[in-house]
């Protein structure tokens, strides 16, 4: 059975640095990312809806510039989750909301760095601007993800994190870990 791919692979008109692609987010957060359209979905649901499916997969076939953006948000999601679970007591909702967006904000490598676990799969941005432009913008997007996580972990109402959604905080998509 393959894994899931993104729907947005075929998006004409999306910009690209490197060879990722830079697609719009529905968002309040500021930043240098193009506004999606309320109505539809966008990169980071499509994210949050194919995680767990796909973090059951050591492989990932690459379609597309899309995909290189899937791929580097469910290791985010991956990340965010081991924060939470190695928190020495169960936390909150606000909490964890302020713990990840913490880990979204931190520094953190990009495609070309020498520390980017994923080097082999990407181009690196063509100059300086345009690697601080995909910086702003992940960052942005690793702060939208985080925010929208958080409301799915504690969505019941019961103060505790979703325990289905935690089960995968050890697993590892393609056995890699952006190391946040």
């Amino acid at each position: 059975m393959p894994a899931y791919h993104s729907a947005l692979n075929d998006e004409q008109d999306a910009r690209q640095v490197g060879n990722m692609a830079i697609l719009p987010i529905k968002t309040k957060i500021r930043g240098p990312a193009p506004v999606a359209n309320p109505e539809e979905g966008d990169i980071v649901d499509e994210t949050l809806d194919l995680f767990r499916a796909n973090s059951l997969f050591r492989n990932f076939e690459i379609k597309g510039p899309a995909d290189r953006l899937l791929i580097v948000l469910i290791l985010f999601v991956s990340d965010c989750l081991a924060k939470i679970g190695t928190a020495r007591t169960v936390p909150t909702q606000i909490e964890a909301s302020k713990s990840l967006n913490t880990l979204s904000v931190d520094n953190f490598a990009i495609p070309g760095d020498a520390n980017f676990p994923l080097n082999a799969h990407y181009a690196a941005p063509a100059s300086r601007s345009d690697a601080e432009y995909l910086r702003q913008y992940l960052t942005q997007v690793r702060q939208e993800l985080a925010a929208r996580l958080v409301e799915r972990l504690y969505a019941d109402g019961t103060g505790k994190p979703n325990k289905w959604w935690m089960s995968f905080q050890k697993r590892r998509f393609m056995n890699r870990s952006l190391g946040s």
